[in-house]
């Protein structure tokens, strides 16, 4: 969630219902060398408690040392990211790589848990590929050093995000007669009826929603009244949902204290959102709003959404082929 979860879209989850939001991933080097766009990521916002803060690195030293700057931020948690699969992390021996070197792993978690009071979390995938899934003995390692919690993605690295995440495997893990910490569980979970499910089958003790909430920040909304209720929420108007994404351009334009950055970061919810899934001919729009580098340009383009949307859904006459109060210059 690189570049999604800053604190403007944090906000509008928790504002949603989110138990718990986590900021972008910290990079444990950069931070102790005082890059100052990795120390901006430690701004927390009172109102989005509890938050964890993502620390990810390859050298027991560095990611204690950054863990104790961590710190100084105040959050509720930190927590280790040894699950992202991307090249740049995980072929460095960071993130998801660490999947290969399990007592490195072990030194990293032991070194940032001795180093700091808050609690320390962990989350990470079933294991490197298909041949080494190790997340039920690697939980246990985890559990062992210190972690409060443990997150698993149900995903080997070798998977990235392709093919369906293995379930079966968090489920074995949190019934693990050993494993007494919570677990997480994560991957595939896009509806409130799939949430459910999970709870159900699998018996974790909480469900991490990712890619699902970017541009549907009210997934948790959803989520929540079905695991309350048993009963799915009507679907927004197309309006609201138009409103909200809207509000939170406006919110990351705040954040950002730049109009044209402030758009970079918040049209890549827009273009990803379901609120526009099947509208026809959507993608000469989606590519509009990707090119889009002011906020009058974008909200034209919204709301022109919203104003053709509304002409296709208007009665009309079914004599005169008129939209009800029409005159004759309406008329071919």
């Amino acid at each position: 969630m690189e570049g999604v979860t800053d604190p403007a879209f944090r906000l509008m989850c928790k504002h949603f219902g989110a138990d718990r939001v986590y900021s972008e991933f910290v990079s444990a080097e950069a931070l102790v060398r005082s890059v100052k766009t990795t120390e901006r990521k430690l701004t927390i916002n009172e109102a989005e408690r509890p938050v964890a803060i993502q620390l990810y690195g390859r050298e027991p030293e560095a990611m204690a040392e950054a863990a104790r700057i961590v710190e100084q931020a105040a959050p509720d948690l930190i927590d280790l990211n040894f699950g992202c699969p991307v090249k740049k992390v995980a072929g460095k021996g960071a993130g998801a790589g660490l999947l290969r070197d399990v007592p490195k792993m072990m030194a990293i978690t032991r070194a940032v848990v001795q180093a700091v009071r808050v609690p320390v979390t962990a989350k990470t995938r079933l294991g490197w590929d298909a041949d080494h899934k190790i997340i039920v003995e690697l939980a246990e390692q985890l559990q062992d050093c210190g972690i409060r919690e443990l997150a698993i993605h149900g995903r080997t690295r070798s998977q990235m995000y392709t093919g369906e995440a293995d379930w079966a495997l968090i489920g074995a893990v949190k019934n693990n007669p050993r494993m007494h910490i919570p677990i997480i569980g994560n991957g595939d979970v896009t509806t409130p009826e799939r949430a459910a499910a999970c709870f159900d089958r699998y018996g974790v003790d909480a469900i991490m929603v990712g890619r699902a909430a970017i541009g549907h920040p009210w997934i948790f909304q959803q989520m929540k009244h079905f695991l309350q209720t048993g009963q799915s929420m009507q679907e927004p108007d197309f309006d609201w949902q138009l409103e909200v994404l809207k509000r939170q351009v406006d919110d990351s334009i705040r954040w950002c204290g730049d109009e044209r950055k402030g758009i970079l970061h918040a049209r890549r919810h827009l273009a990803a959102s379901p609120t526009f899934k099947g509208i026809q001919n959507f993608r000469k729009t989606r590519v509009a709003i990707l090119q889009a580098d002011s906020r009058q340009e974008l909200f034209e383009i919204i709301d022109h959404l919203s104003d053709s949307r509304q002409e296709l859904q208007e009665p009309t006459d079914i004599q005169s082929g008129q939209r009800p109060g029409a005159d004759c210059a309406d008329t071919p």
